[in-house]
């Protein structure tokens, strides 16, 4: 009997613990984050540069790149020699920064309810939330609305936006819907299994582990369409819409770790309250035994 109180009370405090995880992770808004400053910064020396005043811009289309061998006179003609495979890639490189240097990266972090700009990260942003002109945080919207969508695009990509836009919003309606299916499957458990617990119910607590281990199956769709929510974000098209520079650094918060510890400790705490009735022994059992039926008589 002691060792089925211990395996009890290790169970109940686990899932005590998991619904604490789970809902400081539901209330705090960590679950990814961005940090767009060394972007910025790349940004702001671009754009030094190509304001400086010794900065002359040449266009390198119909200018030769390589001076021709001795001997060798450049051939007049309208055909320029191809760029080298130094001067390509600069180049390139240059139109990429220009166009991602063309739209404004924030650092944000990101929950289930809200997303806001990160506090001292980007003192322009800052200075323009203290004026009021911006706002910290905007709401995660949970319903459809087609004001989102990009003006002056055409038909195809649009009707792509629009199609995405439904997936991704599916996406958050499991990931909200699914973890708070698992905190209350678990807060009903964690009651069936104090109660059981009080009055040394073997099936109660079974019962209660059962509850256990469906909850952290809730809070697993829950965390995997999370991750498959936010990968879909960054590969939405185009690309230039809702990808992210490499520059960014981006990635999960410890609000994210904060549910996948509950969830570690919900499955735990099924494990310890399912295998807690199986240790009773066959004298802590009511047996009845039914009367036999002998020569045909009751």
């Amino acid at each position: 009997m002691a060792a089925i109180k211990i395996l009890t009370s290790a169970g109940l405090f686990l899932a005590f613990c998991s619904l604490c995880l789970l809902a400081m992770a539901i209330c705090t808004d960590y679950w990814y984050e961005t940090d767009a400053r060394r972007h910025r910064e790349r940004c702001k020396n671009y754009a030094n540069n190509r304001n400086d005043p010794g900065y002359i811009y040449i266009s390198n289309h119909n200018l030769p790149l390589q001076m021709p061998p001795n001997g060798i006179e450049a051939k007049p003609g309208p055909v320029a020699k191809p760029l080298p495979r130094e001067r390509r890639h600069l180049v390139a490189a240059a139109s990429t920064m220009e166009s991602h240097c063309s739209r404004q990266y924030n650092s944000t972090i990101s929950g289930l309810w809200r997303k806001c700009h990160r506090d001292g990260f980007d003192l322009e942003t800052d200075d323009l939330i203290y004026k009021g002109l911006i706002q910290r945080c905007t709401p995660v919207r949970y319903h459809y609305s087609s004001s989102v969508l990009p003006k002056n695009l055409p038909v195809n990509i649009t009707k792509t936006i629009r199609q995405d836009e439904w997936h991704a919003l599916h996406l958050r309606r499991m990931t909200a819907g699914f973890v708070g299916m698992a905190v209350s499957i678990i807060l009903f458990g964690w009651i069936v299994g104090v109660l059981g617990c009080c009055q040394q119910h073997d099936l109660m607590q079974y019962v209660a582990g059962l509850l256990f281990l469906m909850g952290g199956t809730c809070c697993i769709i829950s965390l995997c369409t999370c991750v498959a929510g936010i990968n879909f974000e960054l590969s939405r098209y185009p690309r230039y819409l809702y990808g992210l520079p490499e520059d960014i650094s981006h990635g999960y918060g410890w609000s994210m770790f904060c549910a996948w510890g509950g969830l570690g400790l919900t499955l735990l705490a099924g494990f310890l309250c399912t295998l807690a009735p199986s240790l009773s022994g066959p004298s802590s059992r009511t047996v009845v035994h039914k009367p036999r039926h002998e020569n045909g008589t009751v």
